[in-house]
């Protein structure tokens, strides 16, 4: 595992989401502080708060909520070089409704609500990159609803195949079933049928 030494990757992410000046890029990653969290750490809890905005250097995560009979149902999985944050809840400041867990031992950038707010205040670049984080957040989520709609699951499943591969090691086939709307069986049958057509 990565062990965020240096702001290198952090400073990429930046400048590849919002094109600005490498010094500005620097300035901004050097208020955020090195962190990790250890496999199976629920390190947010549903009905608190979100206080922490992190950058994901290295490991994978998942949020998850309850259905009303009760059922871990996975609401998003994160990779290395994600923000990592339940954002409603982090910039409406109030209770989460979902929770988050540590998939394996992961390595972040992080930042306090209030920290971050002082940056946004101080630094338009960096106003500019927050906006254009929560425009793909917003575009990553209306893809998932219309996925869901119109897509089949064998689509849905290629499509998370495609973008976030890891998972496929890192997450249990439940969580995984789960975010894709299926069921395990039908997950274990459309994941046959891809390595037959794989071999073949």
């Amino acid at each position: 595992m990565t062990q965020p030494n240096d702001h290198k990757i952090l400073v990429e992410f930046i400048t590849s989401t919002f094109p600005m000046p490498l010094a500005d890029a620097e300035k901004i990653a050097e208020h955020f502080h090195p962190g990790s969290l250890s496999k199976g750490e629920l390190f947010l809890k549903q009905g608190k708060p979100c206080n922490i905005y992190y950058f994901l250097v290295d490991g994978y995560a998942r949020s998850f909520t309850h259905d009303l009979d009760d059922n871990d149902v996975t609401t998003s999985f994160y990779g290395p070089r994600q923000v990592m944050c339940e954002l409603f809840s982090f910039f409406k400041r109030i209770p989460s409704r979902e929770n988050m867990i540590a998939l394996t031992d992961c390595s972040t950038w992080h930042l306090t609500f209030d920290e971050l707010q002082a940056i946004f205040h101080a630094m338009p670049q960096f106003r500019e990159f927050g906006r254009t984080i929560l425009v793909n957040a917003y575009a990553g989520l209306k893809n998932r609803m219309l996925s869901t709609l119109q897509n089949t699951a064998e689509e849905r499943y290629a499509q998370l195949l495609r973008t976030n591969p890891g998972i496929f090691q890192h997450a249990p086939l439940k969580n995984i079933a789960s975010y894709l709307g299926i069921t395990d069986t039908s997950l274990s049958r459309i994941r046959k049928e891809f390595a037959k057509n794989n071999i073949n």
